[in-house]
């Protein structure tokens, strides 16, 4: 979908307001991984996550904007069968020649930075407890410098995605407003990488192959992130309505009722899944079962009734629930933070049932079929990418921690010190008068 180079003045200062509270959803997700983990590792968790995202935020100023590029701007085509398909962008490193004035440009820029390390984020929920800082920072490197912007140009910045709608009469071409494949499928697949490359964590799997549970530490950190994330979300989901879907501030409303509608049915899709499964709701799987919600809405939010919004977040919180127990249980996949479950299975979801459940312009023929593209894209060509350079990665400086670094906590192994220093008995305690 090409959408015009310019905004309005209510829709610049609508999308600058969106992307300042944007950054939320970063925090929460950071809360919600150290959470979900032990205590061991929560200082190493959430001081990885703030590389991750310093790091996504200058490689994707350096590179990344210029292979992702605007609607408009200059870029890499190929004529094929009498028709031009736009692959790549070819605009100059370090942010150069944008106009510093609210440009759309800019703003998705902007967007880009946040987009990038929220990208990220994800795959730490995976590779979390045994996956080295050094390790997450190179492959964060690479995902924002090259994986993410790639795609992200093909679906946000007028790449042959976007013009599926001009090319072949698909609908409005490949919609993914608030980037549930761009972001959330992209981080899923590298959260799947990381989770075969890495391998489960020690004692996670007895020698009957059945897995032990490994509570997270702080259920608080869990649910707040939560509630972090919905804010987050909502700014990101208005920042793309406007950049990528040209959305007008009044309909700015049924996007904030749909994130909303999102998060809260997916939420209850996965406590009543839990109940059924278990005789009680889990939080932790509940605490999935809203993101899973928030990522499912977020492909189509701007074109959703609040119905369909309502039914694909209850679907995606119960699909949750069930996919981080077969992961587990058939699969042999350790994924503490269910970031697969939650971004990839979710995120697809969201872009399928979107695509058929949302109301676009024109009337929406062929909608579907180019979301089918899409996915089929996420899961044919970006999971074997990502698959391969995180090998090469593994092959070149090894990305999982010692056994013994392992077993005595991220913590102390990395940082040298614990996030919870006063709950450690020390023999000095015992020796003083």
């Amino acid at each position: 979908m090409i959408l015009p180079p310019g905004l309005s003045d209510t829709q610049t200062t609508l999308c600058i307001g969106a992307l300042l509270v944007a950054p939320l959803a970063c925090a929460g997700l950071a809360l919600i991984n150290s959470g979900l983990g032990r205590a061991r590792s929560a200082a190493h968790t959430m001081t990885a996550a703030m590389c991750v995202v310093a790091v996504a935020a200058c490689i994707y100023v350096i590179c990344g904007r210029s292979w992702q590029g605007f609607s408009g701007e200059a870029s890499r085509t190929f004529l094929i069968g009498g028709k031009s398909w736009n692959w790549i962008g070819t605009l100059s490193p370090f942010l150069a020649g944008i106009a510093f004035d609210g440009s759309p440009a800019l703003l998705a820029a902007w967007l880009g930075m946040i987009a990038a390390g929220l990208t990220g984020l994800i795959p730490l929920g995976s590779g979390s407890e045994r996956w080295r800082l050094g390790a997450i920072c190179t492959s964060t490197a690479v995902l924002a410098g090259w994986t993410f912007p790639l795609f992200a140009h093909w679906a946000w910045g007028g790449g042959w995605l976007a013009q599926l709608g001009a090319n072949y009469g698909l609908g409005i071409g490949y919609v993914d407003v608030g980037g549930s494949g761009t972001i959330h499928v992209v981080g899923g697949l590298t959260a799947l990488t990381m989770a075969w490359l890495l391998g489960p964590r020690r004692g996670k799997f007895g020698y009957d192959g059945m897995p032990s549970a490994i509570p997270g530490h702080n259920a608080v950190y869990i649910l707040f992130g939560c509630l972090l994330a919905l804010v987050g979300w909502t700014g990101l989901n208005f920042a793309g309505a406007i950049l990528f879907a040209g959305v007008l501030p009044g309909r700015l409303a049924l996007v904030a009722v749909n994130t909303l509608l999102g998060a809260t049915a997916g939420g209850l899709g996965a406590a009543a899944m839990t109940r059924v499964r278990f005789g009680k709701p889990d939080s932790s799987l509940t605490a999935n079962g809203w993101l899973g919600g928030l990522v499912s809405v977020s492909a189509t939010c701007a074109f959703l009734p609040p119905a369909a919004a309502m039914l694909i977040g209850l679907a995606a919180g119960g699909l949750v629930a069930l996919c981080v127990e077969l992961f587990e249980l058939h699969l042999d996949i350790d994924d503490p933070g269910g970031s697969v479950s939650v971004h990839a299975v979710a995120g697809i979801w969201g872009l399928l049932a979107g695509g058929a459940l949302g109301r676009f312009p024109g009337g929406g023929e062929g909608q579907f079929l180019a979301q089918v593209v899409g996915v089929a894209t996420l899961i044919g060509f970006v999971l074997p990418m990502t698959f391969g350079v995180n090998w090469l990665i593994e092959r070149f400086m090894g990305q999982r921690v010692a056994p013994d670094a392992e077993r005595q906590g991220m913590d102390l192994a990395e940082l040298g010190a614990g996030a919870y220093p006063e709950f450690v008995t020390h023999t000095d305690d015992f020796m003083q008068r």
